[in-house]
């Protein structure tokens, strides 16, 4: 019998929130870390009311970006493509005028339309005074750029030389639009509490990964796919295996399995254990590649890394399974970020160093 006992989330202070977001999003600077430090938050959607307003004020310094929109409408002095049947439809030819389509650069694109809906989304948010006047000022130099739904945007971006500043920026659109847009049953949007476990659970595995990459250039770091080794080539219907974070060095491999729960243990007969489904696929995870790299000399370990919380018992084991360790461990994000960075620093070194 396995049951779930009360639990709470993990404590992270806003500013960490800040840094775990500009890692994420490969977007940290020292100017942005000198800035945070320096300002409090009343909640989540203050401090991405604050990232916004800095990042769109860098932006209009530099220039909002611009794209080709195509335009449809009738003129007195055609351009582009003609539209005959158009013009003769809607008699707009009577009137000297003839339908045309024609592209025109134009701030009025999507990543801006993104941008303006997000900040008045956010003016209606619990964020301080100040910061919803900052808002309103820089709405002013959205004026010609449409507002659109939040809910119906499609987020898989592609950002190129151009438009590369805007990454943070979108990053923070998206995760105020999905934590903070909730329709009422009478069509109305309202606010609610951001940070749920499913979307800080993304953050908290992203945040990881991006902190090595950057940290530990000498490493392989990513999220990779963990191919079955089968006996046959009966694969079908096997679901597929994707670490978070797989980091790599030579012929040393560990994969880490980034876990955010409010219990990071289940009571099985009033007894705190390790959930069983975490071990079960880290353990999996490991013995896959293992047999991958069976031809050459290799080291396979594992990691369950829960974000920690209050809770009296955290898990700190190492065990030695089949001829692999897998650790079970906590990372605390209620600290200085250079104490997170040392933290994540440490299991380098117990894996990889030592």
């Amino acid at each position: 019998m396995v049951q779930k006992s009360a639990g709470c989330y993990p404590v992270i202070p806003i500013q960490n929130i800040y840094y775990m977001l500009a890692y994420a999003f490969q977007a940290l600077t020292p100017q942005g870390s000198r800035y945070v430090s320096a300002e409090t938050f009343a909640n989540t959607a203050d401090l991405f009311a604050a990232i916004l307003i800095r990042g769109i004020s860098v932006q209009i310094k530099r220039g909002l970006t611009q794209e080709y929109i195509s335009r449809t409408e009738p003129l007195a002095t055609p351009k582009g493509q003609l539209n005959l049947t158009e013009s003769l439809k809607t008699k707009s030819i009577l009137r000297q005028r003839l339908v045309c389509t024609y592209d025109e650069f134009s701030i009025n694109c999507k990543i801006n339309q993104i941008l303006k809906s997000t900040i008045l989304l956010l003016m209606k948010a619990n964020v301080a005074k100040e910061r919803r006047r900052a808002m309103r000022k820089l709405l002013v130099y959205f004026a010609e750029v449409d507002t659109i739904p939040l809910s119906g945007v499609n987020w898989h971006m592609r950002f190129h030389r151009n438009n590369q500043s805007y990454r943070l920026l979108m990053g923070v659109c998206y995760l105020t639009a999905k934590g903070l847009l909730q329709s009422g049953q009478d069509g109305h949007v309202r606010v609610m509490d951001y940070l749920d476990e499913q979307r800080m659970c993304r953050l908290y595995e992203k945040f990881i990964l991006e902190f090595y990459r950057r940290a530990y250039p000498q490493f392989s770091a990513s999220a990779s796919k963990i191919d079955w080794q089968l006996d046959d080539d009966m694969g079908d219907l096997l679901p597929e295996m994707r670490s978070d974070i797989t980091l790599t060095q030579g012929n040393r491999v560990l994969i880490i399995d980034a876990k955010y729960y409010a219990n990071i243990l289940q009571m099985q007969f009033d007894v705190p254990k390790i959930h069983s489904a975490n071990l079960y696929q880290i353990f999996t995870y490991v013995k896959n590649k293992e047999a991958e790299l069976a031809n050459g000399p290799h080291e396979v370990s594992g990691m369950l890394l829960y974000a920690k919380t209050d809770t009296e018992m955290l898990p700190h084991q190492q065990y030695r399974m089949s001829g692999n360790r897998i650790a079970v461990q906590t990372l605390d994000l209620d600290c200085d970020f250079s104490e997170i960075a040392h933290q994540l620093g440490e299991i380098v070194e117990e894996y990889f160093l030592k």
